[in-house]
């Protein structure tokens, strides 16, 4: 179908997306004339392609190695005279410019980082740490800017706002705030960036220079990152790279940025040629991270208040409207790395918190027994190797795992079959309950239609069986001394996909309510590729990683074709986006099928987890999108908290977040959720 890419929700300024770029251009030493039309040369590349805010290197105007010719007055008038040059070509390029230039005021030379958007100069800020020691100088031709504060300095006859108490503001675009650090200013131990960042800084850029020497690209990595961690901000670093003198020296041209710890876009490094390192930093993700993290504003109101000390300088940001795409990352499984290493990381510590956690409750408890449902899906297949590993841990006999399976009106043979294979194969007390026999009698003593022979699959039919279920692995809990294993995922929990009280919603302890749906397949796979278990538990879990995702509580229709979750509620793999962005971010519905568009609607597109499967690589166009999310909207804010607030305890597992409500999600059981379906419907074309 057609769709009017106009429509303001293509458009990724209108979700608070600020597209930033570092460019490391073509520089000569003590050239200024040639470095000034190579920063407007790069300005020109970063207008074509819609970039908002665009960082160059250290002193890039003058070019940073040049020892006492820093003092030199010919070259810095000429540094004056030409960022008057760029100030006149910025007059019709979209992007705010920030580059680096030596810049003079009552008689000393500040090493600064000068911003200039859409033909004016909007202001500098100084360096404020000069570092003097091996192979670097500062002090010996520049004042530290440590203490300008509510100063003005002459450019080329005007004076322009100076300071290291600088932030600067697109008012048409909120969110689009940023300060500057250069350089050394980020290995220091106090950042003046970070008082930037607590001021209302989203972004911060470091101007710098950085010569290379081995392992100092890890070092540059690691302060980034730590940066935009710790600031909760966007951290975009740019550094001197070709044409930088080589007396000594050698340098590489390293630009990266970092979004909140995730590494966004990094640069070639040593290439002759200019580069733009693009990407689009999603400032309203930051924004609502400082509002969920009490901390973030404890630091600023512990450090007095920045904002009220820093001065903001508003501009009017002149930027292009309309679909300019999305650059950026965006993991379609968000609780599964892309990469094969994190992803073994990950899976190791995921699967290790909950054996560790369930070990735990075994000993508190003193349990002679555990008690599992098996249906020979994939949550109730993940607790049996959870429980198994704990069993083998605590040096304790895989017999005290009392697993059952239980069919009832709809098991297919398939599951029954992998569901005894699987208990086989871990060596566990495996047993047979038939629920049917009980299921009818209570269905007749209710008097439902299904007693009289008429096919009748309603609520009340499923949920006979799910309590049915419950009810017996409870009572043989009590029998065999010991406790039930709860099988339920956190994608079951999120959207209510579970029965209330004596179904598979209670349990004595719920191990896997953590785990996502999309990661619990994962943390299968990892276990037989891995050799947690035998090759005969291998070939046992490979059956259950092919079987379709179903409750079993209705019977095939006359097609063969069995009940499916996933027609009901939604594919899993889009749910699990939904939560994440929900609960982790706690984005606008809207933001979020933003975000899902552009991550799924083109198969061929972006990264996919390794080794997935070539046949389940789905795509999904924007109305369907708009569908499931409406349908994850109505579950999870007002069909479903009630569930959630009677859950018995289970370890969190991921960073994305838990929905236990003794931790990360507490809400109301009657709430409703008219304003997110609101922001849906009024702001998402379908």
């Amino acid at each position: 179908m057609s769709i009017d890419n106009a429509h303001p929700f293509f458009d990724i300024h209108t979700h608070g997306f600020v597209r930033i770029a570092t460019s490391t251009p073509k520089v000569r030493t003590a050239d200024v004339a040639y470095n000034a039309e190579a920063i407007i040369e790069q300005a020109r590349k970063a207008h074509a392609q819609d970039v908002d805010l665009l960082l160059y290197p250290e002193l890039c105007l003058s070019s940073y190695a040049l020892d006492d010719l820093h003092i030199q007055a010919a070259l810095l008038d000429s540094v004056e005279a030409h960022i008057e040059v760029i100030r006149e070509a910025s007059a019709d390029l979209t992007p705010v410019l920030v580059i680096g230039a030596p810049l003079r005021r009552n008689g000393r030379i500040y090493n600064c980082a000068i911003v200039i958007a859409h033909g004016e100069v909007l202001g500098a800020v100084p360096k404020s740490y000069l570092p003097n020691y091996r192979e670097f100088y500062e002090k010996r031709w520049f004042a530290r800017g440590n203490n300008c504060r509510d100063l003005w300095i002459p450019v080329n006859g005007e004076e322009i706002p100076f300071g290291v108490d600088l932030i600067f503001s697109a008012q048409n675009l909120p969110g689009f705030v940023f300060g500057m650090e250069i350089c050394e200013d980020f290995w220091g131990p106090v950042q003046p960036g970070t008082m930037a960042a607590l001021a209302g800084a989203t972004i911060l850029l470091n101007l710098s220079a950085s010569n290379i020497t081995i392992g100092k690209s890890d070092e540059r990595h690691l302060l980034s990152r730590a940066s935009s961690s710790r600031s909760m901000c966007a951290y975009a670093y740019s550094a001197a790279g070709f044409g930088e003198s080589t007396t000594d020296l050698a340098w590489d041209g390293q630009g990266m940025i970092y979004e909140l710890g995730d590494l966004m876009v990094e640069s070639v490094r040593f290439d002759l040629n200019p580069e733009l390192c693009v990407t689009d930093i999603d400032t309203r993700r930051i924004i609502n991270d400082r509002m969920r993290v009490g901390t973030f504003n404890d630091a600023a109101e512990d450090a007095g208040r920045p904002e009220d000390s820093f001065r903001t300088i508003s501009f009017e940001h002149a930027y292009r409207e309309g679909d300019i795409g999305l650059r950026r990352p965006i993991r379609r499984f968000p609780f599964v790395p892309n990469r094969q290493d994190k992803l073994d990381q990950d899976a190791y510590e995921a699967f290790n918190i909950q054996v560790d956690a369930l070990m735990r409750r075994m000993v508190a408890t003193g349990s002679e027994s555990l008690i599992i449902g098996i249906s020979g899906g994939l949550d109730s297949t993940h607790a049996l190797i959870v429980a198994a590993k704990a069993c083998d841990m605590l040096g304790k006999p895989r017999s005290m795992i009392r697993a059952y399976t239980m069919p009832g009106f709809a098991t297919s043979d398939d599951t029954k079959s992998n569901a005894w294979n699987l208990m086989e194969a871990f060596g566990c007390t495996a047993e047979e309950i038939d629920i049917r026999p009980a299921a009818r009698q209570m269905l007749a003593d209710m008097g439902h239609p299904f007693a009289d022979g008429e096919p009748e699959y309603d609520v009340t039919f499923e949920n006979v069986q799910a309590g049915l279920r419950t009810d017996y692995l409870f009572r043989v809990a009590g029998h065999h001394k010991g406790f039930v294993i709860g099988t339920g995922d956190l994608s079951e929990l999120a959207l209510g996909w579970c029965t209330y009280g004596v179904g598979d919603q209670m349990s004595h302890y719920a191990v896997n309510a953590g785990v996502p749906k999309t990661l619990i397949q994962y943390l299968i796979r990892w276990a037989t590729r891995t050799n947690q278990f035998d090759p005969g538990v291998d070939d046992a879990l490979e059956a259950v990683l092919g079987t379709e995702i179903s409750p079993e509580l209705v019977p095939a229709d006359d097609d063969g074709n069995i009940q499916s979750t996933q027609s009901i509620i939604g594919p899993y793999e889009l749910n699990d986006f939904f939560l994440h962005h929900t609960i982790r971010w706690g984005q606008s519905p809207s933001h979020i099928a933003f975000l899902c568009w552009h991550a799924w609607k083109k198969r061929d597109e972006g990264l996919w987890p390794h080794e997935f499967a070539e046949a389940l690589k789905n795509e999904y166009d924007l109305p369907t999108i708009r569908h499931w999310l409406e349908n994850f909207a109505k579950r999870f804010f007002a069909f479903s908290q009630f569930k959630r607030s009677a859950l018995p305890n289970g370890p969190k597992v991921s960073s994305g977040g838990s929905l236990s409500p003794r931790g990360d999600w507490r809400a109301p059981s009657d709430a409703v959720a008219d304003v997110w379906l609101a922001d849906l419907r009024d702001n998402v074309p379908d």
